[in-house]
Protein backbone atom coordinates (compact mmCIF):
# COMPACT_ATOMS: atom_id res chain seq x y z
CA UNK A 1 0.00 0.00 0.00
CA UNK A 2 2.83 2.26 0.70
CA UNK A 3 3.96 1.77 -2.87
CA UNK A 4 1.25 2.76 -4.38
CA UNK A 5 0.57 5.42 -2.42
CA UNK A 6 -2.26 4.58 -0.55
CA UNK A 7 -2.21 5.48 3.21
CA UNK A 8 -5.37 6.21 5.56
CA UNK A 9 -8.29 3.76 7.40
CA UNK A 10 -8.98 1.98 4.47
CA UNK A 11 -5.11 1.14 3.36
CA UNK A 12 -5.69 -2.37 3.58
CA UNK A 13 -7.12 -5.32 1.37
CA UNK A 14 -10.79 -4.76 2.77
CA UNK A 15 -10.78 -1.21 1.64
CA UNK A 16 -9.41 -1.84 -1.76
CA UNK A 17 -12.10 -4.97 -2.05
CA UNK A 18 -15.00 -2.33 -0.98
CA UNK A 19 -13.70 0.56 -3.44
CA UNK A 20 -13.86 -1.67 -5.91
CA UNK A 21 -16.93 -2.68 -5.29
CA UNK A 22 -18.32 0.54 -5.01
CA UNK A 23 -17.18 1.87 -8.03
CA UNK A 24 -18.34 -1.28 -10.07
CA UNK A 25 -21.72 -0.38 -8.50
CA UNK A 26 -21.32 3.34 -10.09
CA UNK A 27 -19.93 2.35 -13.28
CA UNK A 28 -23.26 0.82 -13.63
CA UNK A 29 -22.00 -3.07 -13.36
CA UNK A 30 -25.13 -5.26 -13.48
CA UNK A 31 -25.07 -6.81 -9.35
CA UNK A 32 -24.41 -10.49 -11.26
CA UNK A 33 -21.77 -10.01 -12.54
CA UNK A 34 -19.86 -8.08 -9.73
CA UNK A 35 -21.09 -10.68 -7.60
CA UNK A 36 -19.49 -13.72 -9.92
CA UNK A 37 -16.09 -11.00 -9.62
CA UNK A 38 -16.22 -10.83 -6.05
CA UNK A 39 -16.93 -14.46 -6.08
CA UNK A 40 -20.08 -13.81 -3.56
CA UNK A 41 -22.04 -17.02 -3.17
CA UNK A 42 -25.54 -15.06 -1.87
CA UNK A 43 -26.16 -11.97 -4.28
CA UNK A 44 -27.41 -10.22 -0.72
CA UNK A 45 -24.03 -9.82 0.06
CA UNK A 46 -23.07 -8.42 -3.39
CA UNK A 47 -26.27 -6.31 -2.98
CA UNK A 48 -24.58 -4.33 -0.13
CA UNK A 49 -22.58 -2.46 -2.71
CA UNK A 50 -25.83 -1.58 -4.27
CA UNK A 51 -26.78 0.24 -0.76
CA UNK A 52 -24.11 3.24 -1.45
CA UNK A 53 -24.54 6.39 0.68
CA UNK A 54 -23.17 9.91 0.55
CA UNK A 55 -20.62 10.99 -2.42
CA UNK A 56 -21.42 7.20 -4.65
CA UNK A 57 -25.10 7.78 -4.12
CA UNK A 58 -24.87 11.52 -5.55
CA UNK A 59 -22.75 10.15 -8.06
CA UNK A 60 -25.41 7.77 -9.31
CA UNK A 61 -27.94 9.63 -8.83
CA UNK A 62 -25.81 12.36 -11.07
CA UNK A 63 -25.79 10.13 -13.70
CA UNK A 64 -29.90 10.18 -13.93
CA UNK A 65 -29.90 13.76 -15.36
Amino acid sequence: MAVAGITGQQANPKGLRHAYGIHAIASSVPLHMLQRWLGHADMKTTAIYAQAVGPEERQIAARMW
